[in-house]
């Protein structure tokens, strides 16, 4: 077998995030990395050894993980973004500094995973770094607060923007996003997945429904504003077969090395939520000679974060395909089973993981500077185990 680093993946060890990443160590001629649960990072009872490699994956995908972090049993359920930013990252601290105690590396930087879930703070890194981007009256640690509805509104006057996104801080896959746009008259209307019981509870749904109305609208954003809310400019899309289209371009070590595009009826284009992956040869020959300044918009935004070796970046292209904004940059976004990567990329071949693993074996994280254990055995993250309000998980 070829010679790489010891190996460690934080994530559900019988989840297909990492499976992906074993089987490409496997096609690397690599042993297979001991997978440690998130689960057990969260109890306090993970632990690691001198001289490890630790590449820490999603936490999503296990219900028993997402009840810790969120605080719910309902995983359907889309409030308790902020408690659950809140647990992942002081879980996330936890882990790196149980690691760096014991001699082993992390392969991404902590900190930067915790800018990446903060929607706003992860905004206003692209901004200042001069990467295109919608505009947005929440943008950085200087943002505007969005309180609620009556907040909203003042802020979309202020900044003349009728049709935005408003985005919960710390949400994922679209959860609670609403496409939001409103009209002369008072008229006001929203697209989005989220779905309001009659308590007002609101839940993710597979069916995108429109609401309209101030009363209806507001009641919503009054609803997800406690967990934080982002707000940008709506751009438009490019289009696709009729469809609004957007793309996820993976980079990997720098440099942008797989392609999707995402169409769709509505403005969210998820593939989740009714979205399809459209024709990438189509997008690239409609870009024509923009498509390499495309995917270098997406290598700036990923080197805004350069302790992050793998990001996916949501690249909204406009009207004609002639010029590119970043919507978002995601720190768990290679989850794209069966794409291979671009012509000219270096991971021809290679899905997004054997992508990762590539780049591992050509730059193994520097160890400058790591801690050496004081003995050979592992060190448990010390962290204490999330806690909820009925006392110790």
């Amino acid at each position: 077998m070829t010679a790489g680093p010891r190996l460690v993946v934080v994530g559900d060890p019988a989840g297909r995030r990492v499976a992906f990443f074993q089987d490409a160590l496997r096609a690397a001629g690599l042993p297979g990395a001991r997978a440690v649960a998130w689960l057990d990072v969260l109890r306090g009872r993970a632990g690691f050894a001198a001289g490890e490699t630790v590449r820490v994956d999603s936490p999503g995908e296990v219900p028993a993980v997402d009840r810790l972090l969120r605080g719910t049993d309902d995983p359907a359920r889309v409030e308790g973004g902020r408690l659950w930013y809140e647990r992942f990252t002081a879980a996330l601290a936890g882990l790196a500094a149980g690691a760096a105690r014991a001699g082993a590396v992390l392969v991404d930087d902590p900190a930067e995973t915790a800018v990446l879930f903060d929607k706003r703070l992860a905004h206003g890194r692209l901004a200042a770094a001069g990467v295109p981007v919608p505009a947005s009256p929440t943008s950085g640690p200087a943002g505007a607060p969005v309180r609620g509805w009556d907040d909203l509104v003042a802020l979309m006057a202020a900044a003349g923007l009728p049709r935005v996104f408003v985005k919960p801080a710390h949400g994922s896959s679209a959860s609670g996003v609403l496409a939001l746009e409103t009209a002369g008259g008072g008229r006001v209307q929203a697209v989005t997945s989220v779905e309001r019981d009659g308590a007002g509870r609101l839940f993710n749904s597979l069916r995108v429904r429109r609401y309209t109305g101030a009363r209806e609208v507001g009641a919503l954003v009054d609803a997800l504003a406690p967990d934080g809310l982002h707000v940008e400019r709506w751009l438009p899309k490019a289009v696709q077969g009729g469809r609004a289209a957007d793309l996820r371009v993976v980079v990997t070590g720098g440099r942008a090395t797989h392609a999707v595009v995402r169409t769709s009826r509505s403005p969210l284009t998820n593939l989740h939520l009714g979205g399809a992956r459209g024709d990438l040869a189509a997008a690239i020959a409609a870009a024509g000679s923009r498509w390499e300044e495309a995917l270098a918009v997406c290598e700036r935004a990923a080197a805004a974060f350069p302790g992050t070796r793998c990001v996916g970046v949501d690249l909204l292209p406009g009207a004609g395909w002639r010029r590119f904004a970043v919507g978002e940059v995601n720190a768990f976004g290679d989850l794209l089973p069966g794409l291979t990567g671009l012509p000219g990329s270096g991971a021809e071949g290679l899905d997004t993981y054997g992508a990762q693993v590539a780049d591992l074996l050509d730059r193994p994280p520097d160890r400058a500077g790591a801690p050496v254990a004081a003995a050979s055995g592992a060190t448990t993250v010390t962290t204490a185990p999330v806690t909820t309000g009925t006392g110790s998980t």
